[in-house]
């Protein structure tokens, strides 16, 4: 069974995952098809949401305002900076650095000349004490730009660091500028709450651009959240915002739940851990740019559906690296991994090898052809070998890797995650483990004071 979302941007293909190609170790389909059916409804009710805007993180794929202002800021905090640093953490951070990285940020040598020309762009989402000081002790603050991200306002790792940059701006004597050096991005105020970031820029007349009420962090990606790294990085939020609204148009459309195939691929990750012991998914793109949109799927997935004793643990790897690395595990192992392959279409692409070297290297098999051919032809076999190993293997093929695919790949995903929520029956919205460690971590602040 496979599913394409409009346009052809991606091409699921879960057919490496049922019981017709793993004999007694994969989904039967009848599995798969009754759980389709029952998501029959809360497709339905999803639709509803998107027309209605009832659940933002579907209709915001329609808006423009927020961009142009988003937009606007960013280009009045770039000027006369050369470095352009990201604070926040989890959601408020790897959807940005996931859109950054499709333009090259954070892989060694693949900036463009246009690049080359913005401000270099620095993200310190996990908070260490050490890092802070010395990449603060490291900048030259006079030409760096800050953008300080948290949905309450009062992350207390952001917070932290907000309030370290700006102690660092004014000790290198630029205080008077600190709303040329800041902008934050915060919810609105609310009666009764105190949001940290709020109080500090309306005292120091730092800009501020709303976070959007209704959507979480970890669904931000397609909101000003993941928006300003991505324009930071010369990548057009509009085209990003097009391709995660053709997957939406697609599942309104969709007469059928088997044609949508974020509803096929939550139905078959459910399927495969209640019925065949499959606990951990993987999610392994063969492409560099997309390194951390994995890291970005762990945080969705885990923090999602990991609740009242249910869930499957996301793990994220990255082709071929970890062929020889963490594959072992994946084909020999428990038979509790199910893989994601994500392909970019590399046959064709890259450096020619040299067909005298490769001769006498031993590389005849690659000589005088394209480096991409390598990769295209390990993604094949993995998903081959992967089969013949009775492991469960979905694959989802991207035949042009640009804004418009990776925003459908991001919202193939939220929906995926929302879908398998409901198929477990809970939440996938609210985060009540987290927020128990943030408040016990508050708790010990105050009595080590």
């Amino acid at each position: 069974m496979s599913g394409s979302s409009s346009a052809a941007l991606m091409h699921q293909d879960v057919g490496g995952c049922l019981d017709a190609a793993l004999p007694g170790r994969g989904l039967p389909r009848t599995s798969l098809e009754r759980r389709l059916v029952l998501l029959k409804p809360h497709l339905a009710d999803l639709a509803t949401a998107a027309e209605s805007g009832a659940l933002p993180l579907l209709s915001i794929v329609s808006e423009r305002d927020d961009v142009t202002a988003a937009a606007a800021a960013l280009a009045r905090l770039s000027e006369g900076g050369d470095t352009l640093v990201f604070f926040g953490t989890g959601g408020s951070s790897l959807g940005g650095q996931t859109l950054a990285q499709l333009a090259g940020w954070n892989i060694p040598g693949s900036a463009s000349a246009s690049q080359l020309r913005r401000p270099r762009t620095r993200f310190y989402d996990n908070f260490d004490p050490d890092t802070l000081e010395r990449a603060l002790a490291s900048m030259d603050l006079a030409r760096a730009r800050f953008v300080v991200t948290s949905k309450s306002g009062t992350t207390v790792e952001t917070l932290t660091q907000a309030v370290a940059a700006m102690a660092a701006v004014r000790a290198a004597g630029h205080g008077a500028h600190l709303d040329r050096h800041f902008l934050f991005v915060t919810e609105p105020d609310r009666p009764g709450v105190r949001n940290g970031l709020r109080a500090l820029a309306g005292e120091f007349a730092i800009p501020v651009l709303d976070h959007h009420t209704g959507i979480g962090g970890r669904y931000s990606v397609l909101s000003n959240v993941g928006l300003l790294p991505a324009m930071a990085r010369g990548l057009d939020p509009l085209a990003i915002r097009d391709g995660a609204r053709s997957v939406v148009e697609a599942m309104i459309a969709a007469r059928d739940p088997a044609d949508v195939p974020a509803a096929v691929g939550a139905a078959t990750t459910v399927g495969l851990a209640e019925d065949c012991g499959v606990h951990v998914l993987v999610m392994m793109p063969y492409a560099d740019r997309l390194g951390r949109f994995g890291h970005w799927y762990v945080q969705l997935w885990a923090e999602s559906l990991g609740k009242g004793g249910k869930g499957t643990t996301p793990l994220a790897a990255l082709g071929p690296l970890d062929q020889h690395s963490q594959l072992q595990l994946f084909m020999d192992g428990p038979p509790e991994h199910m893989l994601t392959i994500l392909r970019v279409a590399p046959r064709g692409r890259g450096t020619i090898v040299d067909a005298d070297l490769a001769r006498r290297g031993g590389l005849e098999a690659l000589a005088g052809r394209p480096c991409g051919d390598l990769v295209a032809a390990q993604g094949e076999a993995i998903a081959e070998a992967l089969r013949e190993a009775g492991r469960p293997v979905r694959t989802i093929d991207i035949p042009r890797l640009d804004e418009r695919s990776m925003g459908a790949l991001l919202m193939h995903f939220m929906l995926e995650t929302i879908l398998a929520a409901r198929l477990m029956g809970i939440d996938p919205f609210d985060q009540p483990g987290v927020e128990l460690a943030k408040r016990l971590t508050r708790d010990r602040l105050g009595r080590s004071n």
